[in-house]
């Protein structure tokens, strides 16, 4: 019964978003969709990725409370070594005059499986054990999303909307058969989101083959409600828009919650295999895309 409510709610909401073009049709050059004056591409240069750390130390330091290392705090810029790996994922919006650090208002952290085992590893491993997962999969390519950030005002179906046409652009484009990475509740204490955590170990939990966990020194327990206790309806409410989003698409939610205290969360891992996309999303956002783009 909550998995056909999630669907039917999930469906009701996706189809009152306003729709872009698909990315098939308009893809330009290294811009991934477009709706309106807004569009969603990669950085093309260190000033954009800057732009984009700027952003992110908005949201996560002055509205969240993050604590990061003091010389990100000093320069006001969310920056750490992940981030001279990864491909940076823009919202741009080009009715903003003026330059480019007042136009980007939202953005993605991109990393790729083949990138991140040359250079130490995913960012996501800090926190859940996810070699055994990998090691299952010898045969897939994972590519890892981090840093999900958009400012106040542009937190809109809109705005999710383009940053999912990127992903999947570039998702298609390199090749990758899975997707993954950390999705966040605010604050530290896992009790204030009893209802919605339960809810997600009780309905999406992954199974099987997509079986993932907490740290086992940093795992703290979902299953904070007996199932027959948990109204479906009033828990899909109380889920951030970002977790909603990749259920949405048909994701998988790991076991166990971690807390971060310095970014003032409680984080879970999100597990998105490709395969399992509803095929009206592969429709939406264009089979073909990620033959397009720089």
């Amino acid at each position: 019964m909550a998995i056909e409510l999630l669907n039917r709610e999930l469906t009701s909401e996706t189809t009152q978003a306003p729709a872009p073009v698909p990315a098939s049709d308009q893809i330009v050059g290294d811009v991934f969709g477009r709706i309106g004056s807004l569009e969603t591409r990669l950085a093309r240069n260190d000033r954009e990725i800057d732009a984009a750390q700027a952003v992110r130390y908005r949201v996560f330091v002055e509205e969240m409370n993050a604590t990061l290392a003091p010389e990100a705090m000093r320069i006001q810029r969310d920056v750490d070594a992940y981030d001279a790996i990864c491909d940076h994922l823009l919202v741009v919006d080009n009715a903003i005059e003026g330059e480019i650090e007042d136009q980007i208002v939202g953005t993605y952290r991109l990393l790729r499986q083949e990138v991140a085992l040359a250079n130490g590893g995913f960012y996501s491993a800090s926190e859940f054990d996810i070699e055994p997962l990998l090691a299952r999969h010898p045969d897939k390519q994972f590519m890892e999303l981090g840093r999900s950030c958009v400012l106040p005002d542009y937190r809109t179906k809109r705005t999710v909307e383009l940053l999912w046409q990127g992903n999947w652009a570039y998702s298609l484009k390199h090749g990758m058969n899975a997707m993954f990475g950390c999705a966040s509740f605010p604050g530290v204490d896992p009790q204030e989101h009893a209802l919605a955590l339960s809810f997600l170990h009780h309905t999406v939990s992954v199974k099987n083959e997509w079986a993932v966990s907490a740290k086992r020194e940093l795992y703290t327990n979902m299953n904070l409600m007996p199932f027959e206790d948990i109204n479906a309806r009033q828990a899909l409410s109380a889920l951030p828009p970002l977790i909603k989003g990749y259920l949405r698409l048909g994701a998988m939610i790991g076991d166990g919650a971690v807390v971060d205290h310095a970014f003032n969360t409680t984080d879970v891992l999100v597990v998105l295999p490709i395969a399992s996309i509803s095929s009206r999303y592969v429709n939406y956002y264009g089979a073909d895309a990620g033959r397009f783009g720089s």
